[in-house]
């Protein structure tokens, strides 16, 4: 962790842990989009974080996009369950599963990029700093 000083309580540090989320996914998809030459306008999420609005607003931030959450965010044993499904005929295509999915909340950008590209230089400062601390052993 880089900037902790004596007034950093954990509140600091679990803001710290899910803004990290959302810049970890940026720099993914930003890895993904150079190499596909796709840009990424929207962002389906799920996962237990997902139902945290303030990460998912962030998220949309970050990436100037849309970020989708759907009505069920542990999409693994939902997972498992549709493949148990399509294994004993209980559904007939996948196209049938795609119909089950739906949205529960679209996250849309609201901070300006200027102040978004400054918490991308930021993050990227702490990460570069982070490097050169661990190096330098």
């Amino acid at each position: 962790m880089v900037g902790i000083t004596r007034g950093s309580t954990s509140a600091h540090i679990a803001r710290a842990a899910l803004d990290s989320i959302a810049f970890q996914t940026l720099e993914v998809l930003e890895a993904m989009e150079r190499d596909s030459g796709i840009e990424i306008r929207e962002l389906r999420v799920d996962g237990g974080a997902t139902v945290n609005d303030k990460l998912m607003q962030f998220q949309s931030d970050l990436l100037q996009a849309n970020v989708i959450r759907p009505k069920i965010t542990e999409t693994t044993a939902l997972g498992a369950a549709y493949l148990a499904g399509i294994a004993v005929k209980y559904w007939n295509s996948m196209d049938e599963i795609i119909k089950q999915w739906q949205a529960d909340k679209t996250f849309m950008p609201v901070m300006q990029s200027g102040k978004t590209e400054s918490f991308i230089k930021g993050w990227k400062r702490a990460v570069r700093t982070a490097e050169v601390w661990a190096s330098d052993s």
